[in-house]
């Protein structure tokens, strides 16, 4: 009989040890070590080659090496791409991940969909759902390729055995976590099957040139499910990012080999699946109420794209001896340096309030030109006076109460100019060259966050009606 042998692996960062630890010792996790039972001659790394891949080289010249054949796929869908950096490289193995409901499964069946009809044909692995089921979503979607074909399998071997015949032009594994190999004898999402499967998924990438997607399951804590060797195995890590119970959701990268990590795309969620949001700065405008205190706009941006957004605040007296501090979609560690600042270099005794903090859309922010537009807000509401609806805020806040430049501000202030925005208040230390092509964009340049909230602040209703 083969020999076996039993471990412990802990399934967040994969460590093994021979005994039980109640806290992993590598990673610090309580309670990740799970007791696995491995076959000594059963274990393998070792990935059997792909049927068509280039046979091994030795070293070659960098010079002499081409890439012609090594052209981005495009996808066609072009919030997509633009996450990618372009579109999909050759042989490339990008991981997705997301929360339960949040529509992995929707976009990629819409990519599939697309890409098979321009590009050829995509094999869509389902370990999750019955080929029936994938088939009532297309329906729903309206995403019925010709050359889309649906694969209902768990087992890997079988799966890469498939690819070796069907040849496409992409590959869709959903999820990672329900895949597995026979021959190790951990359950399927444990850290070796994870790990092992992912190892084989990258050299059939690499060796045929395939691209492949997987999406990977979230944690309650909101990162990918199981060992972070994951993560660095792979290409590409996206995440879909948004509230359930609202429309909009956000595709970011985390990591990208090919690309910057600083795009977004921008996703709405209808009955017909994701549509693409080519304007987000309007979709996030579209509710905002004008003469509501404790409201201001400000532009961040993200990778190449600057975004207007609505950041809504409310103060209220606290109930309790310390005063909460809460916010959604902006960094609470960044909130409670702003409130000291208006306390201590403005003049607003907020010690005693409650103070909340909520970015609209369920975008989140975390850039310092946003420090302006969250401040101003803070201050609209604790004084019951709203921000001028026409007014823009730009502008990092120092310890001081200063006001400091950022970057690209011309691309910002040429967005909100598009929206019908007629005055931006900036910091006085920008660049001058920032109005240039400007001339319906009042400029009011601030060297204080002081100055800047008495120019933005409007006569509150109850004074002009008294």
């Amino acid at each position: 009989m083969p020999k076996t042998r039993t471990k412990y692996v802990c399934q967040q960062c994969g460590m093994e040890s021979p005994g039980y630890y109640g806290r992993c010792p590598d990673c610090g996790t309580w309670g990740s070590m799970v007791e696995t039972v491995e076959r000594g001659e059963q274990r393998s790394t070792m990935v059997t080659p792909h049927a068509g891949s280039p046979s091994v080289t030795g070293p070659v010249r960098l010079g002499d090496i081409t890439t012609d054949d090594q052209r981005r796929i495009p996808v066609s869908i072009d919030e997509f791409n633009r996450v990618l950096g372009g579109g999909l490289v050759p042989g490339s193995l990008v991981l997705i991940g997301g929360d339960p409901g949040i529509g992995k499964s929707t976009l990629l069946l819409q990519v599939s969909s697309l890409h098979s009809a321009q590009q050829g044909r995509v094999l869509y692995v389902s370990a999750e759902e019955s080929p029936h089921q994938i088939k009532l979503r297309a329906d729903r979607l309206g995403a019925m390729a010709e050359d889309l074909m649906v694969f209902g399998e768990t087992d890997l071997n079988e799966v890469l055995t498939q690819i070796d015949q069907v040849q496409p032009g992409l590959v869709v594994i959903d999820s990672i976590q329900t895949v597995f190999l026979p021959e190790l004898q951990s359950a399927a999402g444990s850290v070796s099957q994870v790990r092992e499967c992912t190892s084989r998924l990258m050299h059939m990438a690499k060796q045929s040139g395939i691209p492949v997607m997987i999406v990977g399951h979230v944690t309650k804590e909101g990162t990918i499910a199981g060992p972070r060797v994951l993560e660095h195995t792979v290409d590409a890590v996206l995440y879909l990012e948004g509230d359930r119970y609202h429309q909009y959701r956000i595709l970011r990268a985390v990591k990208n080999r090919f690309g910057s990590t600083d795009e977004v795309g921008v996703f709405e969620m209808l009955d017909a699946g994701m549509r693409e949001v080519a304007n987000p700065s309007m979709a996030f405008l579209q509710e905002r109420s004008g003469n509501a205190a404790g409201s201001a706009v400000s532009v961040p941006l993200e990778g190449t794209r600057p975004i207007l957004i609505e950041v809504q605040a409310l103060t209220a007296a606290t109930a309790y001896g310390n005063p909460r501090r809460t916010s959604n979609g902006f960094d609470v560690n960044r909130l409670q340096m702003l409130i000291a600042v208006l306390q201590q270099r403005v003049g607003y005794n907020l010690g005693t309030y409650d103070v909340f903090v909520n970015v609209v859309g369920g975008l989140r922010v975390a850039e310092p030109a946003v420090d302006l537009g969250v401040i101003a807000a803070i201050a609209s509401s604790h004084a019951n006076r709203p921000v001028d609806r026409h007014t823009v805020l730009v502008g990092e806040v120092g310890l001081s109460g200063e006001l400091r430049s950022v970057s690209q501000l011309e691309r910002r202030l040429n967005e909100a100019s598009k929206l019908g925005f007629t005055r931006a208040i900036i910091p006085a230390t920008g660049p001058r060259g920032a109005s240039s092509g400007q001339s319906d964009l009042e400029l009011l340049r601030m060297a204080t966050a002081r100055e800047a909230i008495d120019a933005c602040l409007t006569v509150s209703p109850r004074a002009a009606s008294a």
